[in-house]
């Protein structure tokens, strides 16, 4: 039904084309694609400008602009931060495709340290609660042990966090690691992150743009409740073959790209190893954790209106306690994607993905004495997309997805005495589908919108065992009345949500403008942790008879304005109220791994987020940067939980600031510092105890769900970066991309808090005494760690 509904939308707007183009013979349209000279790369968010006049656009995720404009002669302006301008004198008589290549500066605008995409971008666009940011400027800034993290450097950017250090994931704006849509070249990953937090999945050598949306979501994007975390490869060099890589104290990488057909076809391939367990072999026996990662991408251009795409990704993380035990992980990702241009005003993304999750644990002496468990997040999605250019003043987009689930929670391979039994959990199934339609609207020169609606639906599907749970009484773990067996693909539950969305700019000046932004999201799977961070062995389930989908609403608004020439200053202010319905939280003592009744184990509750964002930036000179505060609230009220009154989350943090420093001491040397300070996370401890033959009990009153904060988080990150002395090459200066990182990281070795535990003391009490206790205190990182990288491109 869906796809035929998609059907009938494109069939619309394909004769909406015709019909346009024959209604205003004057229009003439001017399209291409906007890239780098010096390899080929789309340019992401390059802006067009008419010369003379407000009329302008900016290039699509795949470097493609549509302008329409009177019959007449022109001058356009073609430009993007750090790359010299370009203005081409046009003669519009009929309809004309222009493909330019804009110039790198030949001395990098150090100064830029957030992408911005034009004059005033953050001012002038109806986007809002979003941020972008730039591969070089994740390069200068103070990272663990020198690498570049895609994650790490997010979380320095206002309304996102993370619940410690060495946590997975990210949390935006009081949301859950589980409510963050991580896109990788539009391939979902579920788990972000290296050696369990410490660094990211991505290979900054293989990253070419980084897009985090925090409200105002577009309409094409759905399935998550807190964010969007949109990532895109490089595509390759299509001029010339290039090696770049990096080696550090933890891990080396090394990335290869260039032309297989020039200025058709190019491939990039990038790679990472970790070595830790080569450097800790002399010193410990059998142990090891370390990962790798593979990234890859070749492109084709078929003719000047076809484009392909092929990409991958392959990580794994290995962790061996002795020879006996060891737990692996990984991503697994593929992405075919077709760009198709129709005509000068209307464009087709379309993407064909599969994505993989699993882990697994092995423990046993031998073959014939051995415990496995395995589980797996498989998705197979289909997803077109169009853009049709009305007008300059009008962008529509319309498209749809076909995403099918397959968990497989949990499959055990018990072998004792050479006597296998398996223990295996049934794979559950799940068809998400939507479509969609949003229009981007100019009306006059102050205001801007940005409106649209998906329409989702979701499918739980057979085979296996469906179970029926008794009425839940708060707090008490329902009883199974039926158990029900279920045919292959038969639909079980069905789910649909409308999810409007809308944004608006009102601009009050050139420099300052007021912006608006209303989002439904629908999330119909779920990540079942009751640890305070995700951990790999976490489990995705979907919606099902038994757990209803996630429902959020969020409403932001905000003021921004730009200070000073060139944008000198930013500052933004953004106050935004997130309310969630079926958000779940999970019985005291749940058991969440290999039970196949695990959804008796959780309850569903309300949630709200609430807070204030402020952002201020400083462009240009030798000193840039910017500051940070969150001021925000996050909290829960689930009927057996905490007397049902509310209670914060896990990750609810009142107060968070962030202070990102740069100074450019010359050319080649610069010297960054981070500082985060950040309130303490919520835990729930015992407030009494009882003693029984010698052992302590805790107990906790009332069932208060964390009633307190550990100790508030605060770190300082130093770090200095050298490049190479610039080169002349065929007569023109070119910048050497080599670079030496000397960082510090935790300063002041501060010992924050990622937990706090409690434990009986092994002291002899005094006579007539109780059990003595103590509260121990788990610290991930608390001491300086030093670290040199040296980092190469030729």
């Amino acid at each position: 039904m869906y796809l035929k509904t998609l059907f009938i939308v494109c069939l619309f707007f394909g004769m909406l084309t015709k019909v346009n183009a024959q209604g205003i013979k004057q229009k003439i349209t001017v399209s291409g694609y906007v890239t780098d000279e010096t390899n080929g790369e789309a340019l992401i968010g390059a802006t067009l400008a008419v010369k003379g006049s407000t009329t302008g656009t900016v290039t699509n995720l795949e470097g493609f602009y549509s302008l329409t404009l009177d019959r007449g002669e022109y001058t356009l302006v073609y430009q993007f931060v750090g790359y010299t301008a370009q203005e081409v004198p046009v003669s519009l008589t009929e309809n004309q495709r222009i493909s330019i290549e804009l110039i790198e500066n030949e001395v990098t605008l150090q100064e830029v340290v957030v992408l911005a995409e034009g004059k005033n971008a953050n001012v002038t666009n109806v986007e809002m609660s979003v941020n972008k940011l730039d591969i070089r400027t994740m390069e200068k800034m103070p990272a663990l042990l020198g690498e570049v993290d895609v994650i790490k450097s997010i979380q320095l950017l206002p309304g996102v966090s993370t619940v410690g250090e060495g946590a997975s994931g990210f949390n935006v704006r009081g949301g859950s690691v589980g409510q963050n849509l991580i896109l990788l070249d539009d391939a979902p990953v579920y788990n972000s992150s290296h050696l369990f937090g410490i660094f990211s999945v991505f290979n900054p050598d293989a990253v070419k743009d980084v897009k985090l949306y925090k409200g105002g979501i577009p309409a094409k994007y759905g399935g998550r409740l807190a964010s969007i975390l949109d990532v895109r490869m490089k595509e390759g060099n299509s001029k010339k073959f290039e090696v770049n890589g990096g080696v550090g104290l933890i891990f080396s990488r090394l990335a290869l790209e260039g032309p297989i057909i020039k200025d058709k076809a190019s491939f990039m391939v990038a790679g990472r190893r970790s070595y830790g367990d080569i450097l800790a072999a002399p010193f410990i026996d059998n142990a090891s954790l370390y990962f790798y990662d593979l990234t890859g991408k070749v492109n084709y251009n078929i003719n000047r209106n076809n484009k392909i795409f092929l990409s991958g990704y392959l990580g794994r993380d290995v962790f061996a306690a002795d020879e006996n035990t060891s737990i692996g992980w990984g991503n697994q990702t593929a992405t075919l994607r077709w760009n198709h241009i129709f005509s000068s005003k209307l464009f087709l993304h379309t993407s064909l993905v599969y994505a993989n999750y699993d882990y697994e644990l092995g423990d046993g002496q031998n073959i014939n004495n051995r415990v496995n468990w395995e589980s797996h997040v498989r998705t197979y999605d289909f997803k077109p997309e169009f853009t049709y250019y009305i007008n300059p003043n009008n962008e529509l987009s319309f498209g749809g997805n076909a995403l099918l689930y397959r968990f497989d929670p949990a499959q055990l391979l018990d072998v004792s005495e050479g006597s296998p039994t398996n223990i295996g959990l049934d794979e559950r199934r799940g068809l998400e589908t939507s479509v969609y339609i949003s229009n981007k609207q100019d009306i006059g020169k102050k205001v801007s919108l940005e409106y649209g609606v998906r329409f989702s639906a979701f499918q739980y599907l057979g085979d296996g065992t469906v179970y029926e749970f008794e009425e839940v009484v708060p707090g008490i773990r329902p009883n199974v009345t039926s158990a029900e067996e279920t045919d292959l693909w038969e639909n079980i539950e069905t789910y649909t949500n409308v999810e409007p969305r809308f944004s608006m700019r009102y601009s009050l000046s050139e420099k300052s403008s007021i912006k608006a932004s209303y989002n439904r999201m629908a999330q119909y799977i779920h990540l079942v942790s009751n640890t305070a961070a995700s951990i790999p062995l976490d489990v995705w389930l979907p919606s099902t008879n038994n757990i209803e989908p996630q429902v959020g609403d969020q409403f932001a608004v905000g003021y921004f304005r730009n200070i000073g020439e060139d944008n000198a200053y930013e500052f933004s202010a953004e106050a935004y109220y997130k309310s969630t319905q079926n958000q779940l939280d999970y019985l005291d003592g749940a058991d969440l791994l290999i039970n196949a009744f695990v959804e008796g184990e959780v309850l569903s509750g309300e949630g709200r987020a609430y807070g204030l964002e402020l952002y201020a930036k400083k462009n240009t000179g030798k000193l840039t940067g910017w500051l940070s505060y969150t001021l925000s609230r996050s909290e829960l009220q689930v009927e057996g939980i905490n007397n049902g009154e509310w209670y914060p989350t896990l990750f609810d943090q009142t107060h968070n600031f962030k202070a990102v420093g740069f100074y450019d001491f010359n050319e080649r040397l610069t010297f960054s510092a981070n500082f985060t300070y950040v309130t303490g996370a919520p835990v729930t401890f015992p407030t009494s105890r009882y003693e029984v033959q010698g052992f302590t009990i805790p107990h906790t009153d009332n069932d208060e769900r964390n009633g307190f904060r550990i100790n508030d988080f605060h770190r300082l990150d130093l770090s200095l970066t050298l490049k190479g002395r610039n080169f002349k090459k065929n007569g023109r200066e070119r910048r050497n991309e080599d670079y030496w990182t000397l960082s510090l990281f935790n300063v002041y070795a501060r010992q924050n808090a990622f937990s706090i535990y409690f434990s009986q003391s092994d002291a002899e009490p005094a006579p007539g005494q109780g059990a003595i206790t103590e509260a121990n205190r788990f610290s991930v990182l608390g001491t300086i760690i030093p670290s040199v990288s040296y980092n190469f491109k030729f």
